[in-house]
């Protein structure tokens, strides 16, 4: 089967008496054009999003039809959970991860990266709050923002 474009989600589609079956990918695939994977069930699906980047999030739908919903699930991982106690460690500890370049997400008011030993290390001798658990890496912070636009949903300026 081949997919060219997300049809919406699960939160918002009806779905009645359909069988939902899961594509699982992991969070390093999430932006991926071009995918080749099999569903719970052992269909095989080819991603093809060759204009555009998917940005695939938890319970994105590829196909449906009257008896089946094809979605994605992200997988969970091996993470470093993050609890900041102000917004100082927020930005400070945000420095650091960019600065390796590692991707971070946010889940409520934690943050979340891919497990990394010397990030570890690094944040646990800062005197950070550092978890090590699984967890679905599902909202990245996107840091492609110009911070000198004025636009309400630009990180730079709410409040933390």
């Amino acid at each position: 089967m081949l997919i060219h474009n997300k049809i919406g989600t699960l939160v918002t589609c009806n779905i009645q008496n359909r069988h939902i079956d899961y594509v699982t990918i992991h969070w390093y695939e999430a932006n991926k054009r071009i995918l080749v994977k099999q569903t719970q069930s052992g269909t095989p699906i080819a991603i093809k999003f060759l204009n555009k980047n998917p940005s695939f999030t938890q319970g994105d739908i590829l196909f449906i039809n009257e008896q089946t919903i094809i979605a994605i699930d992200i997988a969970a991982c091996n993470c470093l959970v993050i609890v900041p106690k102000n917004s100082f460690e927020v930005a400070a500890i945000c420095y650091e991860i960019g600065n390796k370049h590692i991707p971070l997400y946010v889940e409520h008011d934690l943050l979340l990266v891919p497990f990394e030993q010397p990030l570890c290390t690094l944040l646990l001798a800062q005197g950070y709050e550092v978890k090590q658990q699984q967890a679905k890496l599902l909202q990245p912070i996107k840091t492609t923002v110009t911070p000198h636009a004025i636009d309400s949903s630009n990180m730079f300026f709410k409040a933390i």
